[in-house]
């Protein structure tokens, strides 16, 4: 888990700037949660292994009435609020169920968003307000949300109670991002290792998001994209044995 704990932060006050937030897009019905993690999961966790070289070791502060999370005196960056957890309890509150913290409208169109997909696919991970749940619960939705809203990142701040996530949508990230093909023969492995996805679909959404022409056979899967080529090898179960160039 030393990968994600460098995803975290301490927090500072701040008074950053008001900055202009995306627009909503669409999305392709999922069955169960898990599914909708095997869309999106491997897509919204290859943006995070990128996040510190932006951030470093600069503390964080939000400002709610501007919509920004800042990283020391200079980064500034526009956010969603997806929700927060409770050391003390271990329970997740969906943001769009937190009406004690007065979050503006404007910062829960991604939490509402995904209540609202959550509800047209029976989806209990994104309908039920409140629940047990532990920090992994925060990287999993955090890599979702990251992947269906396109967003540049998602970012876990710890204010020492608790912590909130959040995702980011600014240039500064995407431009270190190291997102070619070679990236994808570590973003995987390590996916598959720190959750419990299914393999085969989990690398076949990864494929096509990354713009792969797929064909299969037996137990084996061929992406090609120009000039790059990646293979997946299977067992029996679905499980990926071999990744390959």
């Amino acid at each position: 888990m030393s990968f994600f704990k460098s995803l975290f932060g301490k927090s500072e006050q701040s008074k950053p700037e008001p900055t202009q937030l995306s627009a909503p897009v669409s999305f392709p019905p999922a069955k169960d949660e898990d599914e909708l993690f095997a869309q999106y999961g491997a897509l919204g966790f290859e943006k995070q292994a990128d996040v510190p070289l932006v951030v470093g070791n600069n503390s964080w502060g939000v400002d709610m009435n501007s919509g920004t999370i800042t990283f020391g005196q200079t980064l500034r960056f526009p956010i969603q609020v997806l929700g927060t957890i409770s050391h003390s309890s271990n329970s997740w509150l969906w943001a769009w169920a937190n009406d004690k913290s007065g979050i503006p409208a404007s910062l829960l169109k991604q939490a509402n968003q995904l209540k609202e997909y959550g509800d047209a696919n029976g989806i209990d991970l994104l309908q039920i307000s409140q629940f047990d749940a532990d920090i992994n619960d925060l990287h999993k939705i955090g890599c979702i949300a990251s992947g269906m809203f396109n967003a540049s990142c998602y970012y876990i701040a710890d204010y020492g109670k608790g912590a909130m996530l959040v995702t980011i949508k600014a240039k500064e990230f995407e431009a270190v991002q190291k997102v070619g093909h070679l990236r994808m023969f570590t973003t995987f492995p390590q996916l598959i290792s720190n959750f419990d996805v299914d393999h085969r679909s989990a690398f076949t959404n990864y494929l096509q998001a990354k713009g792969y022409v797929i064909s299969e056979e037996a137990n084996r899967m061929h992406g090609q994209s120009g000039s790059d080529t990646i293979v997946g090898e299977f067992d029996e179960y679905g499980r990926l044995v071999n990744i390959t160039s």
